[in-house]
């Protein structure tokens, strides 16, 4: 009885401390539970913010590669093409054309720049590839040229020829180099988002083409035009050629039909034999 009394007593205090033991428990795993929920939380939001951040990155990267490719492959080309047309014009219509290239050369520097800019603010520019740094001193040299095409001397000055070298040169060397950056854009885009760019390649080379192909046409049209004349032209030639030549046969045996008449003698007066 002693026995079982005392082993009641040591049993109440556990007894007495169970709920309390229990419900710090339960706490603890409400507590856990809510930690776990605040992390998952916490980790779904910043997949979230990255994936987002990506997807603007990779519009940027998109918009970037859209205003350098209308810029260089498409606005710079046109406006040698249209300086070259103009050459062939006179008058008012030489004006158009030279105003035609103004025109597209303002509208090639400024989506360069505007390129340019957006590249600054939204990618890491470390100049550790050769789109950079083709793309960086491309720029340089867009607004040189830019420049040098405001200081153009008037026809007749001595320094007119050197400008038009130096002005010819920049501007086939930017178009150039320009294109070829499109291509280092479009392979740094490629690597950058995992993305396919063979279509966009394909296009812009079927581009380049016909504009290349239209550039040196647009050469040789007056050339072939003028062959056709001169060909026109020479074959009246041999046909009156072979039709004089005809009549001058003719007009040969003619003359060799009609006998030749002996030179007459003048007459002689009496007075005249007498005195002989």
């Amino acid at each position: 009885m002693p026995l079982a009394f005392a082993y009641q007593v040591c049993l109440l205090p556990l007894l007495l401390l169970l709920p309390f033991v229990g419900g710090s428990s339960h706490d603890e795993v409400d507590h856990l539970h809510q930690i776990g929920q605040s992390s998952h939380k916490i980790s779904r939001d910043s997949i979230h913010k990255l994936l987002v951040k990506d997807d603007k990155k990779t519009s940027d990267i998109a918009l970037h590669g859209i205003l350098l490719w209308v810029s260089m492959g498409v606005l710079s080309p046109l406006g040698i093409l249209t300086i070259r047309l103009s050459l062939r014009e006179q008058g008012s219509k030489r004006r158009v054309f030279f105003y035609l290239h103004i025109v597209f050369q303002a509208l090639s520097v400024l989506l360069a720049t505007s390129g340019a800019i957006l590249s600054i603010i939204s990618f890491e520019n470390k100049f550790d590839n050769n789109h950079q740094r083709i793309g960086l001193a491309l720029y340089g040299v867009v607004w040189l040229q830019a420049v040098l095409g405001f200081l153009r001397p008037r026809r007749g000055n001595k320094r007119r020829s050197t400008w038009y070298f130096a002005h010819w040169v920049l501007g086939t060397v930017i178009s150039l180099v320009g294109i070829i950056n499109v291509y280092t854009g479009l392979e740094a885009y490629k690597k950058k988002t995992s993305k396919g760019t063979r279509l966009w390649s394909i296009i812009f080379t079927a581009q380049v083409s016909f504009m290349a192909f239209f550039y040196l046409f647009q050469d040789k049209w007056d050339y072939m035009q003028n062959q056709g004349v001169m060909s026109g032209h020479n074959d009246h030639q041999d046909q009156e050629g072979a039709g004089g030549a005809s009549s001058n046969a003719q007009i040969v045996s003619q003359k060799a039909l009609v006998p030749l008449q002996q030179p007459s003698r003048p007459k002689r007066n009496a007075l005249q034999n007498l005195f002989e």
